[in-house]
């Protein structure tokens, strides 16, 4: 199986709860297994800086399917819990991103791996050095890496 890492992020309504209903809808699916959780942060908005605070965290995933039907699965969840794409960096019922799929370098039109932001914001990299502190070096190696 394969390890994935995977943000969740909410700060609409009860953002906690929100973030706890994404991660049992996670666990229903077969071909996924929570592996490991951060604990769960607050922290102020970031890209869109007047709206609430955000709860974040990271969990690292076993599964077997591939990173483009793992994001429609997860696109999918969060369409569920009633996600609306409004404008970007801007408040949401939940937020599930795919940080890294082990060390793949993916890069097509929908998809980008390692996550093309991951490693300027905080509230992704420490909830991510919690559980794999040898993802987050990577990611920001990578990034730091010439092209």
């Amino acid at each position: 199986m394969t390890k994935a890492w995977l943000a969740l992020g909410a700060n609409i309504g009860d953002a906690k709860q929100n973030i706890n209903t994404a991660l049992r809808l996670i666990e229903q699916n077969p071909l996924i297994k929570i592996n490991k959780r951060s604990k769960m942060i607050i922290t102020p908005a970031w890209g869109k800086e007047d709206q609430n605070d955000f709860h974040n965290m990271v969990i690292e995933i076993k599964t077997d399917i591939y990173p483009e039907t793992l994001l429609k699965v997860l696109l999918q969840i969060e369409k569920t819990m009633g996600r609306e794409r409004g404008e970007k960096w801007g408040p949401r019922i939940i937020d599930i991103d795919i940080v890294a799929i082990d060390r793949f370098e993916v890069k097509t039109s929908s998809l980008i791996l390692p996550h093309p932001h991951a490693f300027e914001r905080d509230f992704v990299l420490d909830p991510l050095r919690e559980i794999s502190p040898q993802t987050a070096d990577w990611i920001i190696k990578l990034a730091k890496s010439p092209k």
